[in-house]
Parts: C-alpha cells; structure tokens; sequence
C-alpha cells in the first residue's frame, strides 16, 4: 500500500508544496495516509490539518478533472465534524468549488462533497450562509427531485446525505427554511417520504427535515396541498420502537396546529392509532409508556381544536372518538383525565354538543373528577374541568339543569384555591351558571364567603382575568338575582368600590354591567349603599363618563339611568348640584342615537325638579 511511505506530517509537507506536475499517484498516497489518520483519530488530526494550512491547498484541489476529488472532499467531509474546523473550511475558500463539484454527474463525488457541505453548515452561521451565498441549496433540491423515484441502494444514499445537507442547512433559521420551502422543497420530500418509506436512514432525514420546516406557518399551507397527513399516518402505523414513533410525533404535532391539517389527519386514521396508544400505554410506568401516553393523548385533544375535525368526530354524541374519550376522564392517569376534560371542554365549543352531552350526563363524570382534585388536588384537571363545566353551562337550557345537578356547589369547593388559572375558571363557570338565573343568583349573592373572597379577588392586581371576572360576577349577583339581600351583602362585604371602578373599565361590556348593578343598587338599597357610593366617588365618575365623547351610547344612557337615581339620596343629590351636570346633560339631547337624546330629555327634566 503506498500510504505506508508517509507519515502524517510528511504528507502534509508534500501537500503543501503540491503543484499541477504532482504525479496523482503521490498526491493519492498523501490524501490516503490522511484518511487513515482521521479515522484514527479525528480531532487531532484536523488541528494538525488547520495549523499546516493545507485547507487553501484543497482549494485548488476539487476540480471535476481531477481523480482526487472524491478523497479531498471526503477529508473536508471528516475534519468538518469537528465544530472548530467549519468556519476555518469557509475561511479557505472550499464552499464555493464544493458547490460547482455539485453539478458533475460522478456518484462517489456528489456522495462525499454533500457530506462535506452537510458536516460545514451544521450548527455554523458561517457555513450556512456561504453555502446560501453561492446557490447550494438550488441544485441539492434539484438533485433530490431528479433522484427521487429512483429506490436503489446509490440512490438512496446520495438522497439521504442530500436531505440532511438541507437540514443542516435549514435547521432553526427561518429565512433559508422559508427559501427551501419557496423552491417547493415540501411536496418533492413529501413523494420520497412515501416513496422509500422502507428505507429507515432516509425516513429519518425526511422526518427531521418535515419537523424543521413545519414549524413555520408559511409551510403547514403547503403542506396542507400534500398527502402529508396520509404518509405518516402510514408509516405511523408500522412503527414498533418508541425513538420513531416519538420522531412521527414530533412532526405531527406542529401540521396539527392547522386545521386543514387537522381533517386530513383525521380523515387519514390517525385517532385509531392514538386511542390504541392510549389503551396499550395506560396501565404502565414504563418511562417510553409514560411519554407515549402524554403525546398521544395531548395530540388527541389537539385535533378537537378544529371545528370541522371536531365535529366529525363528535358524530352527533354517538361517535366511538368520543365514547372512547369520555371513559378517560373516570380513569387512574391524570394524564388522562386532563386530556379527557380538554376533550370535553373542546368538543363544548357549539350549543348543539353542550346540549346532548349535559343530557348524557357528562356533568356528573367532571363533578365526580373535581371531588378527586379538591384535597391536593392536580391543578390542570382542576382547571380543564372547569373549562368544561363552564363551556357546558353557556346554552341557556343548560343553566337550571347543571344547577339543580349541584354543579355551583362542586365548584364552590375551589374557593380556597391560591392558583389564579383554577380561580379564573371558576369564576368563568358561577357567571355563565347564574346567567338570567334569578334564584341561583340570589343563593349565591348572599353567600358571604363567596362574596368576600370575590372583593379580595377584585385586588388582584397581578392577575387581571382574575380581577376583572370577580368583578363581573359581583356584578351579575346583582343584576341576575334583583334581590336587596344580596345588595347587603356586598355592601357589607366592600364590594361596591370595584363597582365603581369597574365602570370605568376600558372595556365597554364591563363597564355597562358595572352601570346595571350600581342602578338596581340605588334603586333598591340607596341607603344602606350611599356612605360607598359616595366615598367611591361615583358621582364624579359619571360626570366624567357623560362629558367624555369617546362614551360609548349604551355607556351615557346608563350613566344618566343611574344619576335620576342617585337624586333620591341627599348627600349624593348634593354632589350631582355641585358638579354642572345641567349642561353637559342638555348637550346630549341631540345627540345621534335617540334612546341617549330621549334619557337626555328626562334627566334634564329631573334635575330641573330637583335643583
């Protein structure tokens, strides 16, 4: 063997001095005795390579005449996996004769020189953009469609080192990821994907490839055009180890996102194969089970977030899909029951399937799963739950069924909770509960404890869903029950200052419903309410409501509803003379909306009387 002749640094020597009378016989021996070093040891073999500046030599080296380019670029290949040899390699110039050597026809040198690319840009800046500078990634996407019904074994090891090139090239850099996918990179995987799903190296450079690029919105539309959803449904079902269904997963949970996406899959058979999971992984604590388990039932409630997959799924209530999802939520696995209440929650999202599943008696399955969670309990069941119970209690038949099924007083046991997300969905839930429900309304509302947990929860300052739903349930007890009683009690309680400052929300909705409340409370408990109002300077606020255009209508008819009735309160009536409510309410007499002009006209009459 020649290489004998050559120790390493006397082959470097004769690199150096190299020059177009090299015999190739010599030049070969030199690269081969550099190979057999860098197998033997690769990382101090590339420092020797790097310090001999030998690299500029290769340069010149990798030319489509030459029988040595294949060994050249294979060096490159082998001292590039070495991170601090890739910037050194684009330094020297090799990027730009490596992308020429792509467009010869030689197998052996399109092998090795897409090695030697893949290895420079992988995790470099550098690398990358040099490859990008002189127009690489074109002709490796060429390259991949001109190879891709082609299923022997050359073939396919010149498509697999091509497909991880471009994801070296593409990983986690959003504008050449964007430039793969414009060159139409998406549908050519997608056909070797099904075309050489046998072969197990190219799948996983496919499948990588897919999870890179699915993460940007721009490609899941072109995906969507696909049978991306098909394939690996197909390969899914053939897979036995865990690494490989754990890598499907990973590329199916973000085309998932998108709701085309979301049909095909499920169209394609995916929930079958996730339920199967869910039923072989249940009962075991195996790590891989455990892991499995969470995926696939994440992915599950996933697919519910589509409307169109949701519904097909839902089957009128008599789909298997969601038979098989409900007996989740009775199950020993947190991890299930979360996913099964997510799954309600979403298949909760029109009044049609809220309507079929209360009369089923899905109600009593999440109090039954709340009762488990109240001591220490977990708290994402306890908020999935509730997002369930609360989405099931918006249709109005709903309310007095849920009701009389004690669900207020399932989730009245979450009072104590200290986690805002249990607190907001609690919340959410007694406010959809109580809606023109005038003796739930009224029960609640003289709940002290309720009450005064929600003034506290109104200060929530860190937390403002928290914050703003205590103060739009404050609001409805009022406004739902009309009851005096429940009026004393959030007086006594200190809720009327956030009504008050709940009108001044900057949301309309919130502002309205604190105008509501405040009038039924000066219409029905002026007295006991007045020291409140007054403190809170509610008087004030109006006059600021009504003289500010921005108002909406229904904001300045309900602020003018609520001065007539705050004139049958002495102090208030005092304050209303003190400030020239006069004027701005005879401004609004021509107002544009008639009901605004109309309440203007009486006010003004009013405060006429009375002044």
């Amino acid at each position: 063997m020649q290489n004998d002749k050559y120790n390493l640094s006397d082959a470097l020597k004769k690199l150096k001095i190299t020059t177009t009378d090299s015999t190739a016989d010599s030049l070969e021996g030199c690269l081969d005795c550099l190979l057999q070093a860098l197998a033997q040891n690769n990382t101090e073999t590339s420092e020797k390579i790097q310090k001999s500046g030998v690299l500029q030599v290769f340069a010149s080296l990798l030319t489509p005449q030459s029988s040595c380019t294949a060994k050249v670029a294979n060096i490159i290949a082998e001292v590039a996996r070495n991170e601090f040899m890739r910037n050194p390699c684009v330094d020297a110039g090799l990027i730009p004769p490596l992308v020429q050597l792509l467009n010869c026809k030689d197998q052996e040198v399109l092998l090795q020189t897409g090695r030697a690319l893949g290895n420079i840009c992988y995790d470099s800046h550098e690398g990358r953009n040099a490859v990008d500078h002189a127009g690489g990634a074109h002709i490796v996407v060429d390259h991949i469609r001109s190879l891709c019904n082609k299923t022997d074994p050359a073939s396919e090891k010149l498509l697999t080192v091509f497909c991880g090139m471009l994801m070296n090239y593409s990983n986690e850099n959003d504008t050449l990821q964007s430039q793969l996918i414009n060159m139409g990179v998406i549908p050519t995987l997608v056909k070797l994907l099904g075309i050489h799903c046998q072969n197990a190296a190219l799948t996983e450079m496919c499948l990588v490839a897919f999870g890179n690029l699915a993460e940007l919105e721009s490609s899941k539309e072109q995906f969507a055009y696909t049978n991306i959803a098909e394939e690996l449904v197909k390969l899914f079902k053939k897979q036995i180890e865990h690494d490989k269904k754990e890598m499907i997963f990973e590329v199916l949970a973000p085309l998932a996102e998108n709701d085309v996406i979301k049909l095909q899959l499920v169209e394609a058979g995916l929930v079958e194969c996730l339920l199967e999971i869910v039923q072989k992984t249940v009962d075991s604590d195996k790590e891989d089970d455990v892991a499995e388990l969470k995926t696939a039932s994440d992915l599950m409630v996933l697919l519910l977030l589509g409307d169109e997959s949701m519904q097909k799924l839902f089957e009128g209530g008599k789909g298997s899909v969601f038979q098989r999802v409900l007996s989740w939520i009775p199950s020993n696995s947190h991890q299930l029951q979360l996913a099964g209440a997510l799954a309600i929650a979403n298949f909760a999202r029109n009044d049609g399937n809220c309507i079929h599943m209360v009369d089923n008696g899905i109600v009593q399955k999440l109090m039954d799963l709340l009762d488990r969670h109240v001591e220490d309990g977990n708290v994402t069941v306890q908020h999935a739950a509730l997002s369930a119970l609360r989405n099931l209690a918006i249709p109005v038949v709903n309310k007095a069924k849920m009701l009389s099924a004690g669900v207020a007083e399932a989730v009245l046991k979450f009072l104590r909770s200290e986690m805002p997300p249990v607190q907001f969905k609690l919340l959410g839930t007694l406010r959809m509960l109580i809606d023109a429900q005038a003796e739930a309304a009224e029960q609640l509302g003289k709940n002290a404890k309720l009450v005064e947990r929600l003034v506290e929860w109104c200060e929530a300052k860190d937390h403002a869903g928290v914050m703003g739903e205590s103060n739009r349930l404050l609001s409805a007890l009022i406004r739902h029950s009309k009851s005096k009683d429940v009026i004393r009690t959030i007086v006594q309680s200190g809720g009327i200052k956030h009504l008050v400052t709940m009108a001044t929300s900057e949301h309309v909705i919130m502002q309205n419903e604190a105008l509501v409340a405040l009038a039924l409370i000066a219409a029905l408990e002026l007295v006991t309410a007045e020291k409140d109002l007054e403190n809170a300077q509610l008087v004030q606020i109006l006059h600021r409501l009504l003289s500010d255009d921005r108002s909406a209508p229904e904001i300045k008819y309900n602020s003018m509803v609520l001065i007539c009735a705050l004139i049958g309160s002495e102090p208030l009536q005092k304050e209303v003379q003190s400030m020239a409510f006069l004027e701005v309410v005879s401004k609004l007499r021509s107002h544009e909306n008639k009901t605004v002009a109309q309440q203007a006209s009486l006010t003004e009459q009013r405060l006429a009387v009375e002044s």
